[in-house]
């Protein structure tokens, strides 16, 4: 797990202490502060160099902190430091072995639960201690889903976590994570909940949440803003608020405020978007000129070069099939004599787009699934598989996760389900063996998806690097895969490539080698690599790499038996420069071996 963003503050008061945080440091480089201290101890001091001060300043100074002490000292230490949820820092406390990354303070607001996690991974043997009732059994917390979220937040969360019923509304579609079968998803857009139930809300409208509903705030809207050379920052602000309002939209589900980049600098929008916590996005005048618009302008023409500034850029800034919520108007500066007004602004809404996560679950064992993959799995609300790969990762689901899955043979339709379940808003998670780009999910599930989706490619590692991990080193130099199964590729095709790497004396491993209904390609590959290597060509056999039964084994090309091989082997044929040492394949980075080596 990467570190979260944003400095990290790092302070320690024993060596031991001072070897972690060195340790930290070195692993995170440009990510970390180290708070030099005297060593005093936690109940030392306040002045410059004491613990006390360190933890003053890492406190103000940092995103995040890192306290190599015991938790008593640094609950002492950051309590006189408290302010708010929103603003103080994540704190997470390690001990004297190292042990334990304990997540102290800000698990979800201040990143503390994650840097917990980060913290584990870089020092051996340390754990992470996360205490969030949300993270300990698993279920999101509505302040970790990347979008503002407002209202009774903690009578929601604790309803969910209670397992009372919580109605989920959606006014907007945004892929979630899984909820708990206590959430259940309304039929229609009211808001109406039982007696005793509560309410989340997915919403870009501005409605005002009662004391049992929660609205998590998507960032589908985006402004689009002209302004004459000196428009007053009040002027560009007042417009887009009350354009806002007057449409009944929430401010705080604006993604940026966009323009074209003429004004990129123009000081009244870049303080509107400041004063609206959003990015200002810019585009070409002639990408905003060949946005279709209702209300085309001379004047923006003549100054900028496009007959649209406002109603295009907000178009441009929320892609395909983006609706124009609020069209163009105009600022109203007011009073007696009041000049012509300085701002324009219109506001678009994205269409809503559902995510799909190709995902390799890696060769089988569960320490070779990536962090990555862990990570979207507890992201997605919708899980496709073949049966048997569901069953490996199953546990690692969120309650709630609805899963699909099938037996083989159905490939192409796990990739129509996911693609379709991603279309209709829903966060999906494609998962398949090894990494979903190789012989896997990726190239049907691409054929499929258009741009109306998010796609986010997880690498796994495949079966060939499990493989030649166990054998030591045969892919040491060029190399290629090729697959023996001839249900989707004419074999006549397949024996092209087999003589093309064989006369390129590349190292060859071989999927899907030999089942029951096809005994004969394998040996009629191998006759084809023996035409142009010797008998003695070292060979490598693995069957279930790093799953449970894994057996390797080392001969040559000669005296392979390929009744020993089936479906869960994976054949690695060394080319003319591999070599066995002490019992491992190895092929030399160099096309020689050197004399003496």
């Amino acid at each position: 797990m990467n570190p979260p963003k944003g400095p990290i503050g790092l302070v320690s008061a024993t060596a031991a202490g001072r070897r972690a945080r060195d340790r930290l440091a070195a692993a995170w480089p440009g990510e970390t502060r180290v708070y030099d201290t005297t060593g005093d101890g936690a109940g030392g001091g306040a002045g410059p160099g004491s613990v006390r001060d360190a933890v003053a300043r890492a406190f103000a100074e940092c995103d995040r902190l890192v306290c190599f002490l015991a938790t008593g000292a640094t609950v002492r230490l950051v309590a006189p430091l408290l302010g708010d949820k929103a603003s103080d820092p994540g704190v997470v406390c390690v001990d004297e072995a190292q042990r334990y990354a304990v997540a102290l303070l800000g698990g979800h607001a201040g990143g503390a639960n994650e840097l917990a996690h980060a913290v584990a991974e870089a020092l051996p043997g340390c754990r992470p201690v996360v205490t969030t009732a949300t993270d300990a059994v698993g279920v999101p917390g509505l302040d970790t889903l990347g979008m503002p979220v407002e209202g009774a937040v903690a009578a929601v969360s604790r309803a969910i976590l209670d397992g009372g019923p919580v109605r989920l509304v959606r006014h907007v579609a945004s892929p979630l994570p899984a909820m708990p079968p206590n959430v259940t998803e309304a039929t229609d857009n009211g808001t109406e909940r039982d007696e005793d139930g509560h309410v989340l809300l997915v919403s870009d409208r501005a409605v005002v949440p009662d004391d049992r509903t929660a609205v998590l705030r998507p960032p589908v809207l985006s402004v689009g803003v002209g302004a004459s050379r000196g428009a007053p920052a009040d002027e560009v602000t007042d417009l887009v608020e009350r354009s806002l309002a007057d449409a009944g939209l929430s401010p705080r589900c604006v993604a940026e405020l966009a323009t074209v980049e003429a004004k990129a600098e123009e000081p009244g929008i870049v303080e509107a978007a400041r004063r609206l916590g959003v990015p200002v996005r810019t585009y070409p005048a002639d990408a905003l000129a060949a946005v279709p618009v209702p209300h085309p302008s001379d004047a923006p023409l003549a100054a900028v070069g496009t007959p649209s500034v406002a109603e295009a850029a907000a178009l441009l800034a929320c892609g395909e099939e983006a609706e124009l919520v609020v069209p163009k108007r105009k600022s109203e500066p007011g009073g007696p004599g009041a000049r012509a007004a300085m701002a324009t602004c219109a506001v678009a809404r994205r269409r809503p787009r559902g995510r799909l996560a190709l995902v390799g679950l890696g060769p089988g064992a569960r320490d070779l699934l990536t962090p990555r993959a862990r990570e979207e799995l507890r992201r997605a609300s919708v899980v496709v598989g073949l049966d048997q790969y569901v069953d490996q990762v199953r546990d690692l689901l969120r309650p709630g996760t609805r899963v699909l899955e099938s037996g083989l043979g159905a490939e192409e339709e796990r990739a129509r389900t996911a693609v379709a379940e991603a279309r209709a808003g829903r966060a999906v998670a494609l998962i398949g063996s090894g990494d979903a780009g190789v012989y896997a999910m990726a190239s049907p599930a691409l054929a499929e998806a258009s741009a109306d989706i998010d796609v986010v490619g997880v690498p796994g590692v495949t079966a060939a690097l499990a493989a030649a991990a166990l054998l030591g080193a045969p892919l040491g130099h060029d190399h290629v895969s090729i697959s023996l199964s001839d249900l989707h590729t004419p074999w006549e095709v397949i024996e092209r490539r087999v003589r093309s790497a064989a006369e390129a004396d590349l190292v060859v491993t071989f999927y899907n080698p030999r089942s029951r209904g096809r005994d004969w390609q394998l040996p009629k590959a191998l006759s084809l690599l023996a035409e142009h290597r010797a008998p003695h060509t070292p060979v490598g056999v693995v069957r279930n790499a790093s799953r449970p039964g894994e057996r390797v084994t080392v001969t040559t090309l000669g005296e392979l038996d390929p009744d020993v091989v089936d479906m869960m082997t994976v054949v690695t044929v060394g080319n003319t420069a591999t070599r066995v040492v002490a019992g491992r394949m190895v092929t030399p980075r160099g096309y020689r071996w050197q004399e003496g080596s």
